[in-house]
C-alpha cells in the first residue's frame, strides 16, 4: 500500500476552468459508451442532464462490458466501499471523493474488506461541474485504450445522479506526494528517471494512437505509482482528440492546471499535441529541484518554477545550486545536465519547437544509462546554503500546487474548483 503519508487528503486552488457556464455535454459533441448498449436519455432526476448517447441501466448483478469493464451498480459500490465509508477516502477534489474499496479479482463484483483485490472509487460531487464531462472522457478514454502506463479503468456507475468510476488501486499515490507532501520516503535519481520514462511512454502512446489524443493535463498529481514505481497516467477527465484533416491544433475552452498549462493554449485556446510535451517538461523540472510548478507560499518571484529556473539549466554550477537537496548530491551531474536541456527543449515557447514524444521517450533512456559515479556537492554538508538559494526550499517544497481542470493530489486526483481566467 505504500507510505500512508501518501494518501492523506490534500486540495489545492490553481485549477483553470472555462470563464463560460460549461453545458452538461462534453466539448467533443456527442459522446458514446466504449462499448455497443442501448442509449438511456434521461436520469429521471431534476436538474440534470444525460449524455448523448448513455449506457443502458446497469443489471442488477453488473455486467461486463469487455473483460476489464464492469458496469456497477451503486449499491454494489456501496458494498464494496463500506457504504462509503470516511475510513476509506483516498483523496478529494472537484469532482468528489475517491475511496479504497474492494472486489472480486477474476469477477470484479464487490467483496467484503480485506478480501480480493483493492480499487480507487471515484464518486461525484452532485454539486461539481465538472462531474459528468469529466466522467464522460473517463469512460471514453480509458474505456477504449489499454497500456501499461495508463491508469485502469475496470467499471464505473451512473445511477440517481451520482456518476462513479473505478480504477486499478496504485499502491504507492501520486508523484505529487513524493515530492512535495513530506513522504519520509524520497524517489533517488534513479527512480526519478524511471518514473518519467514510464510517463513519457504513456504520453507518447496516446499521441501516437490511431486518433491522437491531447492530454491536457499533465502534472505529477496525475502520475500514479504502482508497488515498483511504475508510472501510469490516471484522470482522462480533460483528454480531448488531436487535430484531424492536416489542422495543426484544435481550438477549445482553455481548461487544465496553472502552471503545466502551455502558453499558446492559454492566451489563445489553441490546443496543440505539443502543449502536452510543455507540461511534461515543468514535470522533470519538478522531479530535478524538488520544488512545486506553482507555489504561491514562494517568494514573489520564485512563484513560477519554470520563470525561477530556466536561467539556471543550461549552467552546470548554476543547475547545482536548485537540484533537489533531499538527492543528497547523490546524482550523475553529466544526467542532470542532459535532464535539464531537455526541459528547456520541451518549453520551448513555440510547440513547433518542442521535440514530440518519443524524441522525448530516446532522451529519457539514454539519461538512464548514464552511470557516471555520483558527486557529492556542496547540496550535502551546506543545505543550509542551499536551502537559502532556493528561497526557503524545504519549507516550500510542500506548498500549494497548481491545478487546472482536475485538481486532485491523491492517488486518483487532486481535483479543486475551477477558477476562472
Amino acid at each position: 500500500m505504500g507510505n500512508c503519508c501518501c494518501f492523506k487528503a490534500h486540495q489545492v486552488n490553481h485549477h483553470i476552468s472555462p470563464n463560460t457556464t460549461t453545458s452538461s455535454r462534453p466539448d467533443d459533441g456527442k459522446w458514446q459508451a466504449p462499448a455497443a448498449s442501448p442509449a438511456r436519455r434521461s436520469t429521471g432526476g431534476k436538474g440534470v442532464e444525460s449524455p448523448d448517447p448513455l449506457p443502458e441501466p446497469p443489471m442488477a448483478e453488473g455486467r461486463a462490458m469487455t473483460p476489464i469493464m464492469r458496469v456497477y451498480t451503486l449499491a454494489e459500490l456501496k458494498t464494496a466501499t463500506t457504504n462509503f465509508s470516511p475510513n476509506t477516502v483516498l483523496g478529494e477534489g472537484g469532482f468528489g471523493r475517491v475511496f479504497k474499496g474492494w472486489v472480486d479479482e477474476r469477477t470484479l463484483a464487490p467483496s467484503r474488506v480485506g478480501t480480493g483485490i483493492p480499487v480507487a472509487v471515484k464518486k461525484s460531487n452532485p454539486d461539481s461541474e465538472q462531474g459528468l464531462q469529466e466522467w464522460q472522457a473517463e469512460v471514453k478514454f480509458l474505456g477504449k485504450f489499454s497500456h501499461p502506463n495508463l491508469v485502469k479503468l475496470l467499471g464505473y456507475c451512473w445511477e440517481d445522479k451520482q456518476f462513479l468510476l473505478v480504477y486499478e488501486y496504485m499502491q504507492k499515490g501520486s508523484l505529487e506526494n513524493y515530492l512535495f507532501r513530506k513522504c519520509p520516503e524520497s524517489l533517488p535519481w534513479d527512480v526519478r528517471i524511471k518514473i518519467a520514462i514510464g510517463a513519457a511512454r504513456g504520453l507518447d502512446f496516446l499521441h501516437t494512437s490511431e486518433k491522437s489524443v491531447i492530454y491536457r493535463d499533465f502534472k505529477s498529481a496525475n502520475i500514479l505509482l504502482d508497488e515498483d514505481y511504475n508510472a501510469k497516467l490516471s484522470d482522462f477527465g480533460l483528454a480531448k482528440l488531436g487535430p484531424a484533416n492536416g489542422n495543426s491544433h484544435v481550438t477549445t475552452r482553455v481548461m487544465g492546471t496553472y502552471g503545466y498549462a502551455a502558453p499558446e493554449y492559454m492566451a489563445t485556446g489553441h490546443l496543440y499535441v505539443k502543449s502536452d510535451v510543455y507540461g511534461f517538461g515543468v514535470v522533470v523540472l519538478e522531479m530535478l529541484t524538488g520544488l512545486q510548478a506553482l507555489d504561491t507560499n514562494r517568494p514573489a518571484g520564485q512563484l513560477s518554477l519554470v520563470k525561477w529556473a530556466e536561467p539556471s539549466l543550461s549552467d552546470k554550477k548554476r543547475l547545482r545550486k536548485i537540484m533537489d537537496p533531499r538527492f543528497g548530491g547523490q546524482y550523475p551531474m553529466t544526467g542532470a545536465a542532459q535532464a535539464a536541456q531537455l526541459v528547456l527543449r520541451c518549453l520551448d515557447g513555440d510547440p513547433k519547437n518542442r521535440p514530440a514524444m518519443d524524441e522525448v521517450l530516446a532522451d529519457l533512456e539514454a539519461i538512464s544509462s548514464i552511470k557516471e559515479k555520483p558527486r557529492r556537492s556542496k547540496l550535502a554538508s551546506s543545505s543550509s546554503t542551499t536551502r537559502s538559494s532556493h528561497g526557503q526550499h524545504n519549507s516550500h517544497h510542500r506548498g500549494g500546487a497548481g491545478r487546472v481542470a482536475s485538481p486532485l493530489p491523491r492517488p486518483y486526483k487532486n481535483q479543486q474548483g475551477g477558477r476562472s481566467l
